[in-house]
C-alpha cells in the first residue's frame, strides 16, 4: 500500500511538474541584432568611434613625437655633457608618461572616458530596449524572455518561433 501510495505520488508531482512547465511561455532576443539594426544605437556607435579615433590619432601622435625625440637624443647622445644627457632622458620619461597618462585617461576600463560615454550614450537607448522587450513579452504573455547574443551566451538552444528580436527592433523604430 505504502509503495502504491508513493508510485501515485510521484506521478501526481511529475505530471504537475510537466503540466506547470507546459504553461510557461519563452521567448529570445539577439540583442546584438537590435543594436546593429536600431538607427539611435547606429548613431551613437558611430558617434563614439569617431571620439575614438581622434584619440587614437593624437595617441599615434605622441608616439611618433616620442619616437622622433627618442632617435635625436640618441644621434646626440654621444656628444652631450652628462647633465644634459640626464635632463634629455628626463624629458624623454615625462613624454611617455604624459602618453602613457593619456591612454589611461581614454582606454583604461571601468573609468576610462572611452568606456565611460559608452555607458553614458547607451544608457537611454538600453532602456528603450528593456522597455520594448517588457511591452512585447507583455503582448505575447511570455514568462520569459533571454538574451542570446553572442557576447552573451545566455541560452543553449531556442526554437525561432519564440525569437521576438524583430518586433522588438520594430516597435523602437517606429517609436511606440
Amino acid at each position: 500500500m505504502k509503495k502504491a501510495l508513493l508510485i501515485f505520488s510521484i506521478v501526481l508531482f511529475v505530471f504537475g511538474t510537466v503540466n506547470a512547465q507546459s504553461s510557461q511561455k519563452i521567448g529570445f532576443v539577439n540583442s546584438q541584432v537590435i543594436f546593429a539594426q536600431l538607427p539611435a544605437a547606429i548613431k551613437v556607435q558611430s558617434d563614439l568611434d569617431a571620439m575614438i579615433q581622434q584619440w587614437q590619432n593624437s595617441l599615434d601622435s605622441m608616439t611618433q613625437d616620442l619616437q622622433a625625440a627618442y632617435a635625436d637624443y640618441q644621434q646626440k647622445e654621444a656628444t652631450m655633457a652628462a647633465d644634459k644627457q640626464q635632463e634629455a632622458q628626463q624629458l624623454l620619461v615625462g613624454q611617455q608618461q604624459r602618453m602613457e597618462q593619456f591612454r589611461q585617461e581614454k582606454f583604461s576600463q571601468p573609468n576610462g572616458e572611452a568606456f565611460v560615454k559608452q555607458e553614458e550614450m547607451l544608457a537611454p537607448i538600453r532602456t528603450k530596449v528593456i522597455k520594448a522587450i517588457d511591452d512585447i513579452a507583455a503582448q505575447e504573455k511570455m514568462n520569459f524572455v533571454f538574451d542570446k547574443s553572442e557576447s552573451i551566451p545566455l541560452l543553449l538552444h531556442a526554437d525561432d518561433e519564440f525569437d521576438i528580436t524583430f518586433k522588438v527592433l520594430d516597435k523602437l523604430k517606429r517609436g511606440k
